[in-house]
C-alpha cells in the first residue's frame, strides 16, 4: 500500500482520481503547520503540495518511508530539494500545466496596469466619475522585454505578439523558438523595453536592483509574476516615487503574505496576492500530471 499524502487544497478531479487507483491509500491534511507534519509525515510515502505547505529539512528527516516529494505548480521553493536529495528522495513538479493561466494573468495585469484598470474601479465604487483622471496608453507598438523564457515567458510571448508588441527576451540559456523575438542582453533590455516582464525562477539575489532602474526609459511599467525577491522592493519604490517606472504590477512579494505594505499602498502599484497559477482550468491540469506522476511510479500493473 502505498500512502500519498495531500498537504495542500488538490483538484477535486484529481483527488478522486487518485483515490479509485488499486493500491494507493489517500489523506489529505491541509493546513499543517512544520511541528504538525513532523509528527504526521513518518508513515506517508509520498507528500503532495502547492505553494502553502513548506517541506522542511526537519519535515524530510522525519520522513522515514518518504520515497517522492510532488510540488502541483511550477516552482520549488517550497520545497528543500538539498534535504531531499541527501535523503535520496525523489522530488518532481508540474512545469507546464499552470503556463497558460500565469501568462493569462500576466498579461490581464499589464494591460491593468497601462489602463488603470485598478484604481478605475476602486474610484467607481466610491461613486466618483473620474474619466480624465485614467487616461492610459496601448500596448500595441511597444515593446515588451520577457526575462526568462522558458514555458511562461513563451506563452507571455504568443499573446504580447498578438496585440502587435515587439517583443524582447532575455535568458540564461540560448533562446530556441519560431516566435518573431529577439534576444537580448539582460542590459539591452532593460534599457530598451517600455515593459518589463519578469519569468523566472528564484534567484540569490534580484535581476532588477538599483543599477537596472536607473538604466531603464523613463515611464517604464514592471510586471512579476515570477517570485518574490527577483525584483529588489526598495529599489522598485525608489523607483516609483521618482517617476522612473510609470506603474508596476505585482502578483509576488519577498515575503508572503507582506508584512510591509509600504509598495503594494503606492497609488501606482497594482497587487494580488500570488494568483499566477490559480484558474481552475491549470490547477486541473495541475492536478491530473500529480496522478499521472503518481500511477507511472506507484500503481500496480
Amino acid at each position: 500500500m502505498t500512502k500519498i499524502l495531500i498537504a495542500d487544497t488538490l483538484d477535486k478531479e484529481a483527488v478522486s482520481e487518485l483515490q479509485k487507483v488499486p493500491g494507493f491509500e489517500v489523506a489529505v491534511k491541509t493546513g499543517l503547520s512544520e511541528a504538525e507534519l513532523v509528527q504526521v509525515i513518518p508513515e506517508f510515502e509520498v507528500a503532495v503540495v502547492r505553494s502553502a505547505t513548506r517541506i522542511t529539512r526537519p519535515v524530510i528527516e522525519a520522513g522515514k518511508n518518504l520515497k517522492l516529494l510532488i510540488r502541483a505548480g511550477i516552482g520549488l521553493d517550497n520545497i528543500d530539494v538539498a534535504a531531499a536529495k541527501e535523503k535520496g528522495i525523489e522530488v518532481a513538479n508540474t512545469p507546464a500545466a499552470t503556463s497558460i493561466s500565469v501568462a493569462e494573468h500576466t498579461l490581464g495585469l499589464m494591460l491593468g496596469a497601462v489602463r488603470h484598470h485598478g484604481p478605475a474601479n476602486l474610484s467607481m465604487k466610491q461613486h466618483k466619475w473620474e474619466k480624465k483622471a485614467f487616461t492610459g496608453t496601448e500596448l500595441y507598438g511597444k515593446t515588451l522585454g520577457i526575462i526568462g523564457f522558458g514555458r511562461i515567458g513563451k506563452e507571455v510571448a504568443k499573446r504580447a505578439l498578438a496585440f502587435g508588441m515587439k517583443v524582447l527576451a532575455y535568458d540564461v540559456i540560448q533562446i530556441s523558438t519560431d516566435l518573431p523575438v529577439n534576444q537580448v542582453s539582460l542590459e539591452e533590455l532593460v534599457k530598451q523595453s517600455d515593459v518589463i516582464t519578469l519569468h523566472l525562477p528564484k534567484t540569490p539575489k534580484p535581476v532588477l536592483g538599483e543599477a537596472e532602474f536607473a538604466m531603464m526609459k523613463d515611464g517604464v511599467v514592471v510586471v512579476n509574476v515570477a517570485r518574490g525577491g527577483v525584483v529588489d522592493e526598495k529599489a522598485l519604490l525608489q523607483a516609483l516615487n521618482s517617476g522612473k517606472v510609470k506603474a508596476a504590477a505585482l502578483d509576488v512579494f519577498e515575503k508572503e503574505p507582506p508584512e510591509d505594505f509600504t509598495l503594494i499602498d503606492h497609488p501606482r502599484v497594482t497587487a494580488t496576492p500570488h494568483l499566477g497559477a490559480a484558474a481552475e482550468e491549470g490547477q486541473k491540469r495541475a492536478g491530473l500530471e500529480v496522478v499521472r506522476i503518481l500511477k507511472e511510479k506507484f500503481a500496480r500493473a
